[in-house]
């Protein structure tokens, strides 16, 4: 399966799990645009990004194969400059990364804002970016659109309701969104990690621990022993998840459980 001649664009590019879709997409020969809030995390992940498609494919990539941009999804105006700056790219491959792991503590003890921050970047910047870059996609009957979701959104996660709620709006926008316009010709679909190892896994670990009284090391055995494998996930697994997805035409309002077999705690 290659990419070439598509152009990719991934949100949260910045963070740890954008640079690792951004790299396998790129190697598949892809032109990637990588979108997030942080111009110099941008600019430090399009240097990795491009490295790691120098050493993937026989000849360097063309300069232009990489392109950042500055936005914040959860605001409408952002995602419409972001539109229009972007006019001029071909995007076919949406990847809805960009998410906040919101607050670890019991419901009670949730402000309504850090509630609305949660759904603001977990859900409406995926109904933003779809409704900004889908009618390009339907006027040449083609597209796919990927949505990070996560394995919290079909299981308990105490201490984590805002979060959790949001991973399951999503896997409805997802289903719904595909029966709208797979008969347009775009693909959606959703790539649900379980807990993925990274600076996001290890503050909610140092969090549970502060809330519960173990170690940090206690609250990532405990967590991990949940997952029939025994272990977190890497980043690199779900980018090569993403890559399998797009390799399967028929998939299409799917969920793919990518969660070394996390299952809800008794």
């Amino acid at each position: 399966m290659s990419l070439h001649g598509r152009t990719a664009l991934v949100t949260g590019g910045g963070g740890p799990l954008g640079r690792a879709f951004a790299r396998a997409l790129a190697a598949e020969g892809a032109r990637v645009v990588l979108v997030g809030r942080n111009e110099r995390a941008l600019e430090e992940a399009a240097e990795q990004v491009g490295e790691a498609a120098r050493t993937a494919v026989s000849d360097d990539p063309a300069p232009d194969s990489l392109r950042t941009a500055v936005c914040d999804v959860s605001d409408p105006e952002s995602v419409r400059a972001l539109a229009v700056e972007l006019a001029d790219e071909s995007v076919s491959l949406l990847v809805n990364n960009a998410g906040v792991a919101g607050p670890v503590k019991p419901l009670v003890d949730i402000e309504p804002g850090e509630w609305d921050d949660v759904f603001a970047a977990n859900v409406r910047g995926v109904y933003l970016m779809c409704r900004a870059f889908l009618p390009p996609m339907i006027e040449a009957g083609r597209g796919d659109i990927v949505n990070v979701a996560s394995v919290s959104g079909k299981r308990p996660l105490l201490n984590r309701t805002p979060y959790t709620a949001s991973k399951m709006a999503l896997l409805g926008l997802t289903r719904t969104l595909a029966g709208e316009v797979g008969p347009l010709g775009v693909a959606v679909n959703s790539l649900s990690p379980g807990p993925v190892r990274g600076p996001r896994m290890d503050r909610n670990f140092r969090l549970t621990a502060e809330l519960t009284g173990c170690t940090v090391e206690e609250a990532e055995r405990d967590f991990a022993s949940r997952a029939a494998l025994g272990r977190l996930v890497e980043e690199h697994e779900v980018a090569q998840a993403l890559v399998a997805m797009l390799a399967m035409p028929g998939l299409c309002g799917a969920d793919i459980d990518l969660s070394a077999g996390m299952v809800a705690p008794a």
